[in-house]
């Protein structure tokens, strides 16, 4: 299984791979939305977990690629900062799968993992 993980704070990204060990998976991480749509371009994911605001391009730029291309039914799990109610309506209308509110925890970020990772 290979998953993509667009982070650009480390501490967040340190969680995320936390939460990800143990799991038989292939993990690219990327800083920035720049390199989050050529990896998407390039490889094909099983899972995205992706950061709404990253320099460059943001999150809304990688759902919607990921959407309009072949893999349209790649789960997608978006993480941010900000707790908008309408932000977090309008992710799910656009096609996350899983809206998770900063700051996280390994534990918690591991139970809504179960669900996506086919182990």
């Amino acid at each position: 299984m290979r998953i993509l993980v667009c982070e650009d704070d480390l501490v967040v990204l340190k969680v995320i791979e936390t939460a990800l060990e143990g799991y038989p998976i292939l993990v690219t991480s990327v800083k920035d939305g720049t390199k989050a749509l050529e990896q998407l371009r390039e490889n094909t994911f099983d899972l995205i977990i992706t950061d709404i605001h990253m320099p460059h391009h943001n999150g809304d730029e990688v759902l919607k690629l990921v959407r309009a291309d072949q893999k349209k039914n790649t789960p997608i799990i978006m993480i941010s900062s900000d707790t908008e109610e309408e932000l977090i309506a309008l992710a799910l209308k656009q096609g996350v799968n899983e809206f998770i509110k900063k700051p996280i925890d390994a534990i918690s970020l591991r139970k809504k993992l179960k669900k996506f990772l086919i182990v």
